[in-house]
């Protein structure tokens, strides 16, 4: 049993930058990777990045390389992305999402993820 709390979403200007943390409660978090999912209106949920817990190994959408950083604090439960060069497209609801078993590099099938967070929005607007 894993609960996802999330933050730091908000209203920035194109180009700016965004920091979003997502915390793990409830115990230790001892699985395989967590990371985000991204929902604009209308659009199907999209892959945007995992991080392996353990290892750190990170996987990103096509779409956010280069833009984007996902790192960990295991002690702390916690991810965190940092966005930076935000573009419009970039505004959706942003889900945190963790999973026991699946490897981070499998997340862009988007199948099976365990846990989800409440969703924060981002909106990249001038």
């Amino acid at each position: 049993q894993v609960q996802l709390v999330e933050s730091g979403g908000g209203l920035v200007q194109p180009g700016g930058s965004l920091r979003l943390s997502c915390a793990a409660s409830g115990r230790t978090f001892d699985g395989a990777a967590m990371g985000w999912f991204r929902q604009a209106p209308g659009k199907k949920r999209e892959f945007v990045v995992a991080i392996n817990w353990i290892s750190g190994s990170t996987y990103y959408a096509d779409s956010v390389k280069g833009r984007f950083t996902i790192s960990r604090d295991n002690a702390k439960d916690t991810v965190y992305l940092q966005m930076n060069s935000l573009k419009p497209e970039d505004t959706a609801v942003y889900y945190c999402a963790a999973d026991q078993h699946l490897d981070g590099s499998s997340w862009h099938a988007f199948g099976g993820i365990d846990y989800w967070g409440q969703g924060t929005q981002v909106t990249v607007s001038s």
